[in-house]
């Protein structure tokens, strides 16, 4: 039987970050449950401290998670917070696929939107953007 898989991404906003990751792939930012969060806090099993407002809402103050539109569950990024910034390079990173005609462009908004172009990599038939996102996260556009 596969498994799901969930990509967690530690992160210094992780609300902030969900939003721009969120936008960029045209996902959803995974709605979080205010009701259940000011009952956990009523009922002493978490702290205020735990919990935060972000765009109006109240959020566990942890982190945040975008999920895929077409509302399957399977696809699931989840940013959580890290006291440590982020200090050297991924071992792993994410690959957006926006195709060759398409590459420059969403480049240049990615940018606009406070990313960062690292260099153009190709390798034979194939090639990509190396970027990274407003916390320093590594991710190519291929």
């Amino acid at each position: 039987m596969p498994y799901d898989l969930q990509i967690v991404v530690d992160s210094s906003d992780p609300h902030a970050l969900a939003d721009w990751w969120a936008e960029t792939l045209d996902w959803q930012v995974e709605p979080q449950n205010e009701a259940f969060i000011a009952d956990t806090v009523a009922k002493g099993y978490a702290r205020e401290e735990d919990t935060k407002r972000h765009n109006g809402k109240l959020v566990w103050r942890i982190g945040g998670a975008i999920v895929h539109p077409d509302g399957a569950g399977r696809s699931r990024i989840l940013f959580q917070a890290v006291p440590e910034p982020k200090t050297v390079k991924n071992r792993m990173h994410v690959d957006v696929r926006v195709g060759d005609e398409d590459r420059e462009a969403v480049r240049d908004k990615l940018v606009g939107r406070g990313a960062t172009f690292v260099r153009a990599g190709q390798q034979g038939p194939f090639a990509w953007f190396v970027m990274t996102d407003p916390e320093g996260n590594e991710f190519c556009l291929t």
